[in-house]
């Protein structure tokens, strides 16, 4: 197990440890009833922070946040010396988290994208790990939610007996909706993205030789060119300039100048 702690990258506050440890973290705050804010970076997730000074508060709040992206876990060793052999990529954390959940007896709730994708995402899961409790499942409503409505999904996770939340909304809207519900949950939170479409069946992982060489991003782009663009020819060179600054000592990047958010944006 391999624990090293958080360290600053660009400003996000980044857990530099492994699967095991990040499960263990998992499982514990379960088994407590203690929230855990929960969240696999890669560079986009990285680059929403650094950009947006009440979005970094926002990242900088959750408990847990793993090197999803090869790019970050280079960064970690490069700066920090931390010698991570692997990333956490957050689809195979959230199958880890399952089997855990299910030799732990820990019921889970699926929360986010459409009904008939938790469907096939539900059904899938439980092909791979047939004790899982899946306990419940919410398809997202697409928009912001009225207090109201926040409520209604708040106090539909709680009654259902949950213990782990997996969330499904996309970067960075899951991790404003790890932020804004993970204290009323009072469990860990995972967000999760587009794992849920890959575990559903319904959206292609990149083959392991470019998830190995850091190319995860160039099989995503050659397939959503017109969606990603300026994702990757934008923030990628930019993420490569800053880590340089923040490696020479020319820019500071502090975790703690943050602005908190005014108000929720409470996505559903």
């Amino acid at each position: 197990m391999i624990d090293h702690g958080e360290f600053n990258l660009l400003g996000v506050n980044i857990s530099a440890v492994d699967y095991e440890a990040a499960v263990d973290k998992i499982v514990h705050a379960a088994k407590h009833r203690r929230p855990l804010g929960v969240s696999a970076l890669a560079v986009h997730g990285v680059m929403t922070g650094v950009m947006d000074d009440e979005h970094r508060h926002r990242l900088n709040e959750l408990e847990l946040i793993v090197p999803d992206g090869q790019p970050v876990r280079w960064a970690l060793n490069w700066l920090y010396g931390t010698k991570l052999k692997d990333r956490v990529y957050g689809p195979n954390l959230m199958l880890e988290t399952c089997a855990a959940a299910e030799r732990e007896n820990i019921p889970i709730f699926l929360f986010g994208g459409k009904a008939e994708l938790l469907d096939d995402l539900a059904g899938n899961l439980l092909r791979k790990f047939p004790e899982l409790d899946i306990i419940g499942e919410l398809p997202s409503k697409f928009r912001t939610v009225s207090p109201s409505e926040k409520q209604e999904i708040i106090d539909t996770i709680n009654e259902s007996g949950a213990a782990i939340t997996l969330v499904g909304l996309g970067c960075p809207r899951q991790e404003v909706w790890a932020y804004e519900f993970k204290d009323h949950l009072k469990m860990p939170v995972l967000a999760v993205g587009a794992a849920f479409n890959f575990h559903a069946g319904q959206l292609a992982q990149a083959p392991p030789i470019l998830q190995r060489l850091g190319l995860e991003w160039l099989y995503r782009f050659t397939r959503e060119p017109k969606r990603l663009w300026r994702r990757y020819m934008l923030l990628n060179p930019y993420y490569l300039g800053l880590l340089f600054l923040q490696w020479s000592g020319l820019k500071k990047f502090d975790p703690e100048t943050t602005i908190l958010p005014e108000r929720e944006i409470m996505y559903g």
